[in-house]
């Protein structure tokens, strides 16, 4: 059947409207995330506000609300993203090649640099201050931060068990004390203002320590 053609005058069909679901502007949201994770960790939760980001993001509030909702899970996001630009998931799934104790020495360095930046000591200080942050805001960080690479590491430790490099029965508590040696005596020394920044070589002494600590206690 031949299909009929539509009348010569007629109008053209209305473009369809973008709905609410469109996909967002992933430019415009890494900016966000940017300016988050920089005014954040540099002036604390409560010394932010939206406007800032969104001036700093070269965008519109509405822009910022649109795509996090609330400055809350804006400052979630930023917190993971800034673990996950230093320790980022793929170095737990796939590790550099070599011995499991070059492995592990790898991510001892690189939670060791995040946890000693500057902005990293002073988000610390702030979150352990009475009256700068709430327990809400506490657990945010928490749960974005420390709480996500202790599950990544538990997950890394979960595959060597089934290789059978290592032997554990907690992997969770496991993983605790790995980033507790991690910290030692130097990340509060430096917290507390009592130490400048150690020395690569120090460093290097101290993660090489914590490396071999945890081996005694867990390899195979």
């Amino acid at each position: 059947m031949t299909p009929k053609h539509a009348p010569a005058n007629a109008s053209p069909a209305p473009a369809k409207a973008a709905g609410p679901g469109r996909p967002k502007d992933l430019g415009k949201r890494a900016s966000i995330l940017e300016a988050a994770k920089r005014l954040f960790l540099e002036q604390g939760y409560q010394g932010v506000s939206m406007d800032q980001i969104a001036t700093a993001a070269g965008v519109s509030k509405l822009t910022v609300y649109s795509h996090f909702g609330d400055k809350e899970t804006l400052f979630s996001e930023a917190i993971a993203a800034k673990c996950q630009e230093v320790l980022p998931d793929e170095l737990f799934v796939r590790p550099p090649e070599g011995p499991l104790r070059e492995q592990l020495r790898a991510i001892g360095h690189a939670f060791f640099a995040l946890i000693t930046s500057e902005e990293a000591i002073s988000m610390h200080r702030m979150m352990n201050t009475p009256g700068t942050a709430e327990n809400a805001l506490r657990e945010l960080f928490w749960n974005a931060g420390p709480r996500r690479v202790q599950e990544a590491f538990a997950q890394f430790l979960q595959a060597r068990i089934q290789q059978g490099q290592v032997r554990i029965d907690d992997t969770a508590l496991a993983s605790s004390q790995f980033f507790s040696l991690l910290k030692g005596e130097l990340h509060p020394l430096m917290a507390c203002g009592l130490c400048t920044e150690p020395t690569p070589a120090e460093v290097a002494r101290h993660i090489d320590a914590t490396v071999e600590f945890f081996l005694r206690a867990y390899a195979a």
